[in-house]
């Protein structure tokens, strides 16, 4: 995962060093703005980094990466659906997946910087519910030849709506989060679930929550949930719990730095694909 910025590598050029490395995907973040007048702590402590502020659009960022490479799966790490308009945000996904051929990987979540979701016009507050109707509604905008939608935020009468994905019957959407409820949110409207900050240190913790999910899951007669964790370790201990929770897939970050100074940090994980 890198924040793909105006002053680092491009997404191109980055997509194909992953690629030819032997990495699975490439995720890309999303923030439309950072509010100067910031009140939202920053998750990770401390200032808010340049990055943030920096950001591609993911999805025309992902569209450069999937055209430069063959292989390479390409996500949202995440998509801040509820800043944007469902209808439009239905036809990139469709579009970037097509275009892709089908490599696309939609990671999706609420977001956390309360001053960025206002100035979109969204409540902080119904943000989880919001986030639910909207990919109810993409997904029958992707599936259905005549899709209509009527709900508390979203709302619209049949439509025509085409690209369709070319993933059948659409790309996976990841549900992003370690809150309370994020387990509701898989089941609801999620494929897989997208897991962050997991480590050696609430390894077990995380275990008994996987556990119970996949028991909800079987329960409503759904197969397993795959899981993709998003800021992975690199130690040697945190890899082998994370097989032992039966992780799918681990996300590394990368600076938003030059080439070089990336490059030399994909050559330091390169050992740990496959692993």
């Amino acid at each position: 995962m890198m924040f793909p910025t105006d002053y680092a590598i491009d997404p191109a050029t980055l997509a194909k060093e992953v690629e030819d490395r032997g990495f699975d995907s490439l995720w890309f973040p999303e923030h439309s703005h950072i509010p100067t007048a910031r009140t939202s702590p920053y998750p990770g402590g401390g200032d808010l980094p340049r990055m943030y502020a920096h950001t591609y659009d993911p999805f025309v960022g992902l569209m450069a990466a999937a055209a430069a490479t063959t292989t390479l799966k390409v996500g949202t790490g995440i998509c801040l659906v509820i800043q944007r308009d469902t209808i439009h945000t239905a036809k990139e996904v469709a579009s970037l997946d097509r275009l892709s051929g089908g490599r696309f990987l939609f990671g999706v979540g609420a977001g956390w910087n309360r001053e960025e979701m206002a100035d979109h016009g969204t409540n902080p507050k119904s943000r989880m519910r919001l986030l639910g109707e909207q990919i109810h509604a993409m997904k029958a905008l992707w599936t259905q030849e005549e899709a209509e939608f009527h709900g508390e935020f979203v709302d619209f009468d049949r439509s025509w709506a085409w690209p369709k994905p070319l993933t059948d019957p659409h790309p996976p959407v990841l549900i992003g989060g370690m809150g309370p409820g994020v387990e509701d949110r898989i089941l609801d409207f999620g494929d897989e679930w997208m897991p962050q900050r997991v480590g050696p240190d609430n390894l077990d913790e995380f275990a008994e929550r996987a556990e119970k999910l996949q028991q909800r899951a079987a329960d409503a007669g759904r197969s397993r949930i795959p899981m993709s964790l998003f800021g992975a370790e690199t130690s040697p201990e945190a890899i082998e719990g994370y097989h032992r929770v039966g992780m799918d897939r681990v996300i590394y970050g990368v600076s938003s730095a030059d080439r070089d100074t990336v490059c030399k940090e994909l050559d330091d994980l390169a050992p740990l694909v496959g692993s």
